[in-house]
């Protein structure tokens, strides 16, 4: 995915020290970040990083505890409303009506989001176009296919043009055919200059946006391309080991010397070391010594996944520590 060249001075939304607590429990804790206008913007974390609720806060549905956030140059706690009117937003059930037509909903969305009367066939007409349903429109929601009902509830969620969009883990449950569909429209959009603010636990989504905030346990703990993530913030060098029997040199492999991560990833391992050149050939030799066969070892570019994973447990060693 081409990063955003030029980018603008202006910003669709912008959070600052921005917090939310549920008594004593921090969902979201003193979350900082900037997104530009026409950029796809990621939210990448596990399911209860924090994501869904700092979606919610920024669409005007939930109060922060405190901090401040700017979406659409308005201020979410002083004036929800405008946020909301200004704004689309998508969630992972899709927001719709599965008991009413197709343009039974479109029209449902265009009422609610108050979409002029004189503009409103052209948007029907583009809404019914973009999700492939010209001819369809009388069709019960409930039984459409999930593609299709994802892409008519993203119609729904920008009938009225806004200039930003909330998308909450919209391709949960879609085929990879169908996510890979809906995320080139999301990029349609974005070249015309609306901002979308995406949340996803799929790690390969990442890779489709323009920048990315990796947040666990309410904190954000990266921040930048994915080209940056991948290159600037995994601590350590990322080996991959082809071994047998996998299970015993993952195992072994946990308390070995110089070993910063050790996880199996398919039918091999990735091991996060000091420096790969030194670690070789002493991991050759700890593994041999305990009559485990490494078949392949070398030194590979990390993933966005390998970067979460070793910022993750990074942090989770640093919180175990007395």
């Amino acid at each position: 995915m081409p990063e955003i060249a030029n980018p603008v001075e202006s910003y669709s939304v912008e959070v600052a020290n921005l917090i939310k607590r549920f008594g004593s429990f921090v969902a979201v804790d003193r979350i900082n970040l900037e997104v530009r206008k026409g950029e796809v913007f990621g939210f990448i974390g596990p399911n209860g990083a924090g994501k869904s609720t700092t979606i919610r806060m920024l669409c005007g549905l939930l109060k922060p505890t405190s901090g401040r956030a700017m979406v659409a140059g308005f201020d979410v706690s002083k004036n929800p409303e405008a946020v909301r009117q200004n704004i689309g937003y998508m969630s992972q059930k899709f927001s719709l009506y599965n008991d009413l037509t197709v343009i039974e909903n479109i029209r449902l969305f265009a009422g609610l989001y108050s979409v002029p009367q004189k503009f409103l066939q052209a948007r029907i007409e583009w809404a019914l176009s973009m999700a492939n349903l010209k001819g369809q429109e009388n069709l019960i929601t409930g039984t459409l296919p999930g593609g299709w009902k994802q892409r008519l509830a993203l119609g729904c969620a920008v009938l009225h043009k806004p200039p930003v969009i909330f998308l909450d883990e919209p391709t949960s449950g879609v085929d990879p055919i169908t996510r890979r569909q809906f995320w080139d429209l999301i990029h349609q959009m974005a070249e015309e200059g609306v901002t979308v603010f995406v949340t996803t636990h799929y790690m390969e989504e990442a890779e489709y946006c323009n920048r990315l905030a990796l947040i666990f346990r309410g904190k954000i703990v990266a921040l930048g391309t994915p080209t940056e993530l991948k290159r600037d913030s995994m601590k350590g060098e990322l080996l991959l080991v082809e071994c047998a029997p996998l299970g015993d040199a993952v195992e072994a492999l946990q308390s070995a010397p110089g070993v910063m991560d050790a996880a199996v990833f398919g039918n091999a391992l990735h091991l996060v070391v000091e420096d790969a050149a030194t670690a070789v050939p002493l991991l050759q030799k700890f593994l041999a010594d305990r009559k485990i066969d490494v078949s392949r070892m070398e030194k590979i570019r990390p993933s966005l996944e390998d970067v979460f994973v070793s910022l993750t447990t990074g942090r989770e060693a640093e919180e175990r520590k007395p």
